[in-house]
């Protein structure tokens, strides 16, 4: 058996390479200069999607651009009723999406709105249906984060939550709550 320079390797290797290279590029080439037939396109097209690969779990998510089109839209809301609201709009995880403080609104409408989103969230309900919960069990009011006052209203998407607005700042939690049902209600629009 004849031993090879180091050199003559390497050059003996890409050259290979180049071989192949060349080769799979041609493939690919005449492949897609090649039509699809109609049938295989029509049957893929009706092709059910694929499931999530064994481990994964797909989820719904609310766009930045849909967030603040929510969030704005119960600031003005609140803006044409005369009220100083914060507005906070959060993930299906309870994570802050947008959050607007208004004009005038007081220090803690920041984090009440935020509070109140998490807990819309969390729960899967307008936080004003929740209250009626603490009767029930008391000690939810002490799960981190979460604020039981009217004010916030989750986001759905096949029967599922998504996210959730809520205000705070107005006089009284059900004026939050219609403020954070108006913004809602943009995403419909």
């Amino acid at each position: 058996m004849k031993n090879f320079t180091a050199k003559t390797r390497v050059a003996t290797v890409v050259g290979g390479l180049a071989v192949i290279g060349a080769a799979t590029t041609g493939a690919l080439a005449a492949n897609a200069a090649t039509p699809a037939a109609p049938a295989a396109t029509a049957a893929a097209a009706a092709a059910p999607a694929q499931a999530a690969p064994k481990g994964l779990v797909q989820t719904t998510h609310l766009s930045i651009a849909a967030a603040q089109k929510a969030a704005q839209a119960a600031l003005d809301a609140a803006e044409k009723a005369g009220q100083k609201v914060s507005v906070a709009v959060v993930d299906r995880d309870g994570n802050t999406i947008v959050t607007l403080r208004g004009d005038g609104a007081g220090p803690q409408s920041y984090s009440s709105a935020e509070e109140k989103a998490f807990t819309a969230v969390a729960w899967n309900a307008k936080t004003s249906e929740l209250t009626g919960r603490l009767q029930q069990a008391p000690t939810l009011k002490d799960i981190k984060g979460t604020l039981f006052l009217a004010g916030a209203v989750p986001v759905d998407a096949n029967n599922a939550p998504i996210a959730a607005v809520g205000v705070a700042g107005a006089p009284s939690g059900a004026q939050d709550e219609t403020f954070a049902q108006a913004g809602v209600d943009a995403l419909g629009k």
